[in-house]
């Protein structure tokens, strides 16, 4: 029986499609989190950081720019507590550095250090190492295909994530 000939479609039906991704999302977070993927990508580039280090590390790397402390917290979508205990810690190791905001001389703006910069370029230079050899076999627009959507679907969720937050 088809589902014309059913009725109308229930809401199950609706997310048939997306019912097959939820478990290769959840899939994909477990082999990520079981193979320690970030720790071994730090041990390769020569850190001893952790997770959330180096994730202000890589923020900062990516932003090209000096950032405060609120956009960090905003991009890496942590609470601005958790940033200072890793700028700090960070700072300590030389690996960032506070400057002056040029538009708010009270405020002060994070940006890395020489050491730090080569840091996060030897740990994304391993992430991207380790994606690249785990796709080394799909064709081209497929890779393609793939940054687009998760661009968009990154995009998306974040978004309404932020609405259902704006609700609370």
């Amino acid at each position: 029986m088809t589902r014309d000939a059913a009725g109308p479609s229930t809401s199950d039906d609706r997310h048939d499609d997306l019912l097959t991704v939820l478990p290769r999302l959840t899939q994909l977070s477990a082999a990520f989190n079981k193979g320690r993927l970030t720790e071994r990508a730090a041990e390769a580039a020569g850190l001893a950081l952790d997770r959330p280090a180096m994730g202000v590390l890589v923020t900062l790397r990516t932003a090209d720019q000096p950032l405060r402390i609120g956009e960090i917290a905003d991009r890496m979508q942590v609470v601005g507590p958790h940033v200072t205990r890793q700028v700090q810690a960070l700072e300590k190791r030389g690996l960032v550095r506070r400057v002056a905001d040029p538009h708010d001389r009270r405020a002060s703006l994070i940006e890395p250090t020489g050491a730090g910069l080569e840091a996060a370029n030897r740990y994304v230079t391993s992430l991207l190492g380790w994606f690249a050899e785990a796709l080394a076999d799909w064709p081209r627009q497929d890779r393609e295909d793939l940054t687009r959507l998760l661009i968009r679907l990154a995009d998306d969720v974040t978004a309404r994530l932020a609405r259902l937050d704006e609700e609370d």
